[in-house]
C-alpha cells in the first residue's frame, strides 16, 4: 500500500487568480470571529522547526468544525438561485450539519443522507438542527448518490454537496471558495504564508481550496501536505498514479475523511500544485488528539490526522527533505473538527 508520495515541482505550479472575498459574507453571520491560530512550542521542538500554529475550527460560528464556511456561502448562493428550496446532502458528519444550520439561519428545511457507519450521535446533531436525517445502507459515495437521487426527484429540492462530479461542479466550486475565509485569516495572523500548511483530506475540498489558496502569483508558494486516513487514502493513490481513483474504504476513527472517490473540481488543482501526501493509521491520529488535547487544544481525529501526518514525515529524513524547509520553518495544522466529548458543550 503507498503511504508516501512527493513532487516538490508542484510548488511552481501557479492557480487562477481567486474569485471575490467571502469573508465579508461571513463577517454578516451570527457569531463570526477568526478562529484562534495557537502556538505549540512543545510541538515545535519535537519536531524541529521553528514555529507549529493549530489553525483550531472547534467552535466556527457555533460549530464543532470548519464545514459551515463553506456551506453557508454556497447555500446563500444555492437560495439566491431558487428562493424557499429545500436543500439536500450527503454527509459523514460535519458538512450535513453544517447544511442543517444554514437551511435554518435561511428559514428552509434541509434533508441529510448519512451512511450506515455514522455514529449515531453525530446524527443525533444534525436532527437537532431541524433537518430529517435518512440513513443510507452504504458507504459515503452510496449515500452521495442516494440524496442526488432524492433531490434531482423534485424541482423544489437543491443538492448542496461538498464533492464534485461531471455534471456537477457549480456548488461545489462555491463551498471551496467559502473555505478560503479561513486561509485568509491565517495570513492575517501570521503577517505573510507559513511555510508548511498540513490538511486533512476526505474527497479533497479543502485541499483544494489549500493549493489554490497558496499557488497563486505572490502567495509564497509554501509546502502544502495532505494527510489521509491509510484505509481510505483516494488522494494519495490518485496522486501517485497520476489519474483520479476510487479507492475501497474502511471504518475508521476519522469518519469524516472515509471518502473513496476524489472530487472532480478537486483533482486537477490537486494533481497541479499538491507537492506532498500522507497516509496514517487510526492509532497514529488518536495519538495525536489526545497528545492536542494535553497541550489545551481540542482537535477529533479527523483534525488532529495533520499532526499524525507531519510526524510521519519530519520524522523521516527521506520525506522530511523534499518539504525544502527552512531551518526555522513555521508549520501550520488544520484542525478542522474538536473532540466528539467536547460537542455539548459547543453545540
Amino acid at each position: 500500500m503507498t503511504t508516501w508520495y512527493s513532487r516538490p515541482e508542484a510548488r511552481e505550479w501557479t492557480a487562477p487568480d481567486g474569485g471575490p472575498s467571502v469573508r465579508a459574507f461571513h463577517a454578516t453571520l451570527p457569531g463570526y470571529a477568526p478562529t484562534p491560530l495557537v502556538d505549540l512550542p512543545d510541538l515545535a521542538a519535537e519536531l524541529g522547526v521553528g514555529r507549529v500554529t493549530v489553525k483550531d475550527e472547534s467552535a466556527r460560528l457555533g460549530l464543532s468544525a470548519f464545514k459551515v464556511l463553506g456551506a453557508s456561502w454556497a447555500c446563500r448562493h444555492v437560495l439566491d438561485r431558487l428562493p424557499g428550496a429545500h436543500l439536500v446532502t450527503a454527509t459523514d458528519g460535519n458538512h450535513g450539519r453544517a447544511v442543517a444550520r444554514m437551511a435554518r439561519h435561511f428559514h428552509t428545511g434541509a434533508t441529510v443522507f448519512v451512511p450506515q457507519v455514522m455514529l449515531p450521535a453525530a446524527a443525533e446533531r444534525i436532527a437537532d438542527e431541524g433537518a430529517g436525517v435518512v440513513w443510507v445502507d452504504g458507504d459515503y459515495d452510496e449515500t452521495v448518490r442516494a440524496a442526488a437521487r432524492y433531490a434531482a426527484a423534485d424541482a423544489s429540492r437543491a443538492l448542496v454537496q461538498d464533492t464534485a462530479w461531471e455534471g456537477y461542479e457549480e456548488v461545489p466550486g462555491w463551498i471551496v471558495d467559502g473555505y478560503d475565509t479561513l486561509l485568509a485569516e491565517i495570513d492575517e495572523e501570521l503577517g505573510g504564508a507559513p511555510d508548511l500548511v498540513a490538511v486533512p483530506a476526505g474527497v479533497g475540498s479543502l485541499a483544494q481550496a489549500v493549493v489554490a489558496h497558496y499557488r497563486r502569483s505572490g502567495s509564497g508558494a509554501p509546502s502544502v501536505l495532505v494527510v489521509e486516513p491509510d484505509t481510505a487514502a483516494c488522494v494519495l493513490e490518485s496522486l501517485t498514479a497520476g489519474a483520479p481513483l476510487s479507492v475501497p474504504t474502511e471504518d475508521t476513527v476519522m469518519a469524516g475523511l472515509n471518502c473513496g472517490t476524489v472530487s472532480s473540481l478537486a483533482w486537477p488543482v490537486l494533481a497541479g500544485g499538491c507537492d506532498a501526501a500522507v497516509a496514517v493509521t487510526d492509532a497514529a491520529a488518536l495519538t495525536a488528539s489526545e497528545d492536542l488535547a494535553r497541550l489545551g487544544v481540542s482537535s477529533g481525529a479527523c483534525g488532529a490526522a495533520t499532526l499524525a501526518g507531519v510526524r510521519a514525515v519530519l520524522a523521516d529524513p527521506a520525506r522530511r527533505a523534499p518539504l525544502g524547509l527552512p531551518a526555522e520553518a513555521v508549520v501550520v495544522l488544520l484542525s478542522t473538527e474538536g473532540r466528539a466529548d467536547d460537542a455539548g458543550a459547543r453545540a
